[in-house]
């Protein structure tokens, strides 16, 4: 799996410009970055297999002393293959090389897709938790080894 960091210059990519999901996505992702901009590896990306984009995974925080959220989606029509599951993992990958623990990541109050491959991952459930936006979510997190 590739992972190609979320650029302005992205928009204007053709599989990117033709698909609605892809375009907001990446526009949503830009506006997360802020004024600052994008400060690698801790970006929002676009995952790609065999030339096509599958998927879209992020860094949501910058590591802190809380370590650092990540979040993934599956592009409709690549869900059940295990692109969510890849792209999670190679987030965590980016972590540990750059050491930062814990890995953080928030699901639904109950059990689905994403929390069987966060428990996949070794990810625990520490319970729930208040989101501003989406309401109780539970956290997960990934802790030094």
């Amino acid at each position: 799996m590739d992972l190609e960091p979320i650029t302005a210059e992205m928009l204007a990519r053709p599989e990117v410009a033709s698909s609605d999901v892809m375009k907001g996505t990446c526009e949503a992702v830009l506006k997360m970055y802020g004024e600052a901009g994008p400060q690698l590896p801790w970006v929002g990306y676009l995952a790609g297999e065999s030339g096509v984009f599958v998927g879209t995974c992020a860094f949501k925080t910058l590591p802190n002393e809380q370590g650092v959220e990540i979040a993934y989606f599956t592009f409709p029509g690549h869900e059940g293959r295990g692109v969510a599951t890849r792209m999670a993992k190679r987030l965590v990958e980016i972590a540990e090389i750059h050491l930062v623990r814990p890995v953080r990541a928030q699901t639904l109050p109950e059990q689905n897709a994403s929390t069987h491959i966060l428990e996949k991952l070794g990810f625990t459930c520490v319970g729930a938790v208040q989101h501003p936006e989406d309401g109780e979510v539970w956290e997960w997190r990934l802790q030094n080894e």
